[in-house]
């Protein structure tokens, strides 16, 4: 199986259970059980019906994720120096665009792979701001390779949000604005054949590369 799906996979996972356990006030050690368990039903309930209708899973997959991350403020951040110039109609399409394709890649994932194969030890890093967070988390294969994810939280309103995750040393967030800034040069500043064309895969990609350099 390949590691871009594995760690796509495994990172939705993750997103769902620590969101929920900093979203409920309780510790992520507390609540990383239920926030697997709210995943898996998910999952559980449309993956027999997969090659059918696969849109049945992307569907609760999203709807999911959307009460935990903030789509919205990552999208703007992934945009970077391009937000202000883009019009409000572009960046709603970005953030629907955006959100739709991590969904359907890592719901390729889940069906790719075997997470129960996966052990989670997660860690809170106290931080000075108050209203931001880091969870920390090992992913610990069958075989002993360990690979670090840092998620990344903002207290919105009452809230805790994911705004950004941390791969084995890459940060999402900052890999996703170089992709766009770069497909923003090679198409001449057009906002709306960048937004159609979009995908995760070239961060995603660059991931399973470092990944495999490490193993060499």
């Amino acid at each position: 199986m390949g590691l871009i799906r594995v760690i796509g996979g495994f990172c939705l996972l993750s997103l769902v259970s620590v969101s929920l356990a900093w979203g409920q006030g309780a510790s992520p050690e507390q609540r990383v059980g239920e926030g697997i368990e709210a995943l898996t039903e998910a999952f559980e309930a449309h993956k027999a019906d997969y090659e059918t209708d696969p849109a049945a899973l992307y569907a609760a997959l999203e709807r999911t994720l959307d009460d935990y991350v903030d789509f919205r403020r990552i999208s703007a951040s992934v945009m970077g120096r391009y937000f202000r110039a883009a019009s409000p109609e572009q960046r709603s399409a970005f953030v629907r665009v955006f959100r739709d394709s991590l969904v359907r890649t890592f719901g390729r994932g889940l069906m790719s792979f075997d997470y129960r194969e996966f052990d989670l030890e997660l860690r809170s890093r106290p931080m000075r701001n108050p209203n931001q967070a880091n969870v920390e988390l090992d992913v610990l294969a069958a075989n002993g390779q360990r690979f670090p994810v840092v998620f990344v939280l903002e207290q919105i309103q009452e809230d805790w949000k994911i705004v950004n995750v941390v791969v084995n040393g890459i940060n999402l967030g900052l890999t996703f604005r170089s992709q766009f800034e770069q497909a923003m040069e090679q198409n001449r500043r057009d906002f709306d054949r960048v937004i159609a064309q979009w995908t995760p895969d070239e961060a995603l990609q660059e991931i399973q590369q470092q990944v495999e350099a490490e193993q060499q």
